[in-house]
């Protein structure tokens, strides 16, 4: 089994007979026929199919699920509270706060009642939700850190994040380089120069999922002094608008996640042809610097790395220092 990338199977598709519109059975075939010439193609990679990757993708997906379902009580909650209180609650309500705030209402009418019962029913849900989405991170930090990876010693990852981009991407050493890891995460920026003027616009392709990381990673540095704040002060006093610099902070993040995720990935393959690990969480052992240079293709707009020179040594972690 292959892992054949979507645009290989796209060229496949575009070229065979018939229409080229895109169904299960039609890009079926389009993977098939990418992989029956794999020879001609050094650049696919077998697929290994990791049991303790398959918990995380299964528990990160779970975690999610709890999320929504917390949110969607909160607002229930938020709406009954409004008609119960003038004014209502505050945005960001909490269990405790929700008991708190309804052990002040003592309704004497038969409405008011049902409604600070149901008020009551769902603060209850609220408090399970909770205990459940500690749990799940608290498994899902157990996971990573049993995988052997450093993602959550960066500022702005948790184990929500970790455990998603683990899960996802697998084996790192299926992305050629750096540009490749962000094209396909969509952090990387859209060729939109004209004549003399350069410039670059967001990219709305890649794995949203995923995106959604160095996302919160760049919000989170931010909002803390850390080199990821200077670096994004330096770009709006160089003249870059605020989305502009937003997206470069994260192109840079992505640089990091990347490097990281590379480091720990020729760890574990060390540590496993050295016949050190154990079982298929592994552990950390070699800290040395593993090299992330390599040959650098032809690629297209949606490839290429912003402007100036980036590097994915590991002095780029600085910008995710604690």
């Amino acid at each position: 089994m292959l892992d054949v990338p979507t645009k290989l199977s796209a060229q496949v598709r575009f070229f065979a007979t018939g229409n080229a519109r895109k169904t299960d059975p039609v890009d079926a075939h389009s993977v098939a026929l990418a992989a029956l010439y794999a020879p001609a193609d050094p650049g696919l990679r077998p697929v290994v199919v990791e049991d303790d990757l398959v918990v995380m993708g299964m528990m990160v997906d779970r975690r999610d699920e709890l999320g929504r379902a917390r949110t969607q009580t909160v607002n229930r909650l938020h709406r009954l509270l409004l008609e119960l209180i003038p004014g209502g609650a505050k945005t960001f309500l909490s269990a405790p706060q929700a008991r708190a705030l309804v052990a002040t209402v003592k309704p004497r009418d038969l409405v008011g009642k049902t409604r600070r019962r149901l008020v009551v029913e769902l603060i209850g849900e609220l408090e399970v939700i909770d205990r459940k989405i500690k749990a799940a991170e608290k498994e899902l930090t157990t996971l990573v850190t049993e995988r052997g990876s450093s993602l959550l010693e960066l500022t702005g990852i948790g184990p929500t994040g970790a455990a998603r981009l683990l899960a996802d991407v697998g084996d790192i050493h299926r992305f050629r380089d750096k540009d490749r890891f962000a094209s396909w995460n969509g952090t990387a920026p859209l060729d939109a120069s004209s004549g003399a003027q350069q410039r670059h616009r967001l990219s709305r392709a890649g794995n949203r999922r995923i995106n959604r990381t160095p996302h919160i990673m760049a919000v989170v540095q931010l909002r803390n002094p850390t080199p990821g704040r200077e670096f994004y002060d330096a770009r709006k006093a160089g003249g870059t608008p605020s989305l502009m610099a937003m997206r470069s902070s994260k192109r840079r993040l992505s640089n990091v996640v990347y490097s990281r995720m590379l480091d720990d990935q020729n760890r574990r393959d060390f540590e496993r042809q050295a016949g050190e690990v154990t079982g298929p969480g592994g552990h950390r052992g070699n800290d040395s610097d593993s090299s992330v240079t390599g040959s650098q293709p032809h690629t297209g707009s949606s490839n290429k790395p912003l402007p100036g020179p980036v590097t994915s040594q590991r002095r780029t972690p600085a910008l995710a220092r604690s």
